[in-house]
């Protein structure tokens, strides 16, 4: 591993963490498209700044970019406010506008300028450890420069520690108006202010990271680790840590299989973060595809290798041809190896992620059938107060049940002391009556959410 290697990988964690923590609170916010928008509205900022100074290693780019992603937010939430559009078509209005005009500006102004498409909307990784930040340069006078190394550490490190300070700072406030803007208010916190400061770090961020990553990867980095890291817990400590972790996993494997596969950084970067969310998402069917894949790629180059030492020559051959002979050499083991690998880490998976396997699914569905038949069974025993209709023998005549069902029903109420039998005859008890009562309430509000919390304190014994 080479210096230029070293600062790669340096710089690409220091760019993921920095994204990872407000890319945190849009996601918990429900404002990740915004990320986007900010990410191509900059271009305006940007190229108003050089037109100022025409230096593009001024700070002004960074002040006027920010300032850009910042008006990007308050025209957003200026259209959405005034109930004509919802904020993802706002969003899909102004951004496209002020790239636009960005884009407009450059080539009336600045035609004669070269501009590498690539570089700008993908990033270029491989050029950031050759920038870099001189000072003290005497005009005229080489090697007079002091060398403080890759400028995008010094930018992104300066850009992560201001974060971190304003996230120690203003973890409560911002915690509290993300979740509650209501409670905000009343315990004295601005949720605007906390709002506009989070959109401003935001911009920062993502104009700092965009040199030496690009737009899209900046996108990726700050949605996909805080996406996945909300499937794993609810806590946002937690959450926090776990975006930075995942988002400096991703960076890291994503270079090395660039590295491995000769193919675009940035590219293989966000196809990690993918991979990442979906095992976290669907664990069982992915891991079964990723671990073929993996299977199968191992087979081919040690094949590969293998043609070419015997002196098979791929250099004219279509790339349909190359596959297909490298393919050929594949035997039946291979593919029962291949299904096995992706068999195994499936069954194991099953088993060390039962809250999200199929056996714990069909449970899950079980479960909860059994709990609407409870429920409808109290509703019954409420509604009625004929005997003949709360007799035990004549229940799943009355209900259209199977002897074995109401059974198992009635034991269940009893066992949550929801019901009392005095000769054979159901009724309903304190208990049993109250959590009828507020399962209907809930039902006609549609609080789904509510009724879930309201099972979890009456059901001692679950379906």
């Amino acid at each position: 591993m080479n210096s230029a290697q070293i600062i790669i990988q340096i710089i690409i964690a220091l760019v993921a963490i920095a994204c990872a923590i407000p890319g945190t609170f849009l996601v918990l916010r429900k404002m990740s498209l915004i990320s986007d928008a900010i990410s191509h509205s900059i271009l305006l900022g940007i190229v108003i700044g050089f037109f100022i100074v025409e230096d593009i290693a001024s700070p002004l780019l960074i002040v006027l970019a920010a300032l850009a992603g910042i008006v990007t937010v308050i025209l957003v939430e200026y259209i959405q406010k005034t109930g004509l559009v919802k904020e993802d078509t706002a969003i899909g209005l102004v951004f496209p506008a002020l790239f636009s005009i960005g884009v407009i500006l450059i080539a009336k102004n600045a035609n004669d300028v070269h501009l590498d498409i690539d570089s700008v909307m993908v990033g270029d990784l491989s050029f950031a450890p050759f920038d870099l930040l001189q000072i003290n340069c005497i005009e005229g006078v080489p090697d007079s420069c002091i060398n403080l190394g890759p400028k995008a550490i010094w930018v992104i490190g300066t850009i992560l520690v201001i974060t971190l300070t304003l996230l120690i700072t203003f973890f409560k406030e911002l915690k509290v108006s993300t979740f509650d803007a209501g409670l905000a208010a009343a315990l004295g916190f601005s949720p605007i202010i906390m709002h506009y400061g989070l959109m401003t770090v935001s911009s920062i961020t993502i104009v700092g990271a965009f040199d030496a990553v690009g737009p899209i990867l900046v996108v990726a980095l700050m949605i996909a680790p805080a996406a996945t890291a909300y499937l794993m817990t609810k806590d946002l400590k937690k959450m926090l840590m776990l975006s930075c972790f995942l988002g400096v996993f991703a960076a890291i494997s994503g270079y090395w299989l660039a590295h491995v596969l000769d193919a675009s950084i940035a590219g293989s970067m966000t196809t990690v973060l993918a991979i990442l969310f979906l095992l976290v998402y669907e664990p069982i069917i992915t891991s079964a595809l990723v671990s073929i894949s993996i299977a199968i790629a191992f087979f081919f180059y040690q094949y590969y290798q293998e043609l070419l030492v015997h002196g098979v020559n791929f250099e004219h051959l279509p790339l349909g041809e190359k596959i297909h002979t490298v393919f050929s050499k594949f035997i039946l083991l291979d593919f029962i190896y291949c299904i096995g690998m992706a068999v195994s880490l499936a069954g194991f998976l099953i088993y060390i992620l039962p809250k999200r396997g199929v056996i714990y699914g069909y449970y899950k569905v079980q479960q909860q059938k059994t709990e609407i038949m409870l429920l409808v069974f109290l509703l019954h025993i409420r509604n009625h107060e004929e005997e003949s209709e709360r007799h035990v023998k004549h229940l799943n005549e009355h209900i259209n049940w199977q002897r074995l069902r109401s059974k198992t029903i009635v034991d269940l109420a009893l066992k949550n002391n929801m019901v009392t039998i005095d000769d054979s005859i159901i009724s309903l008890t304190d208990k049993g009556e109250e959590f009828t009562e507020k399962a209907i309430d809930y039902i006609i509000t549609n609080k789904d959410a509510e009724i879930e919390e309201m099972k979890d304190d009456f059901f001692l014994f679950r379906g």
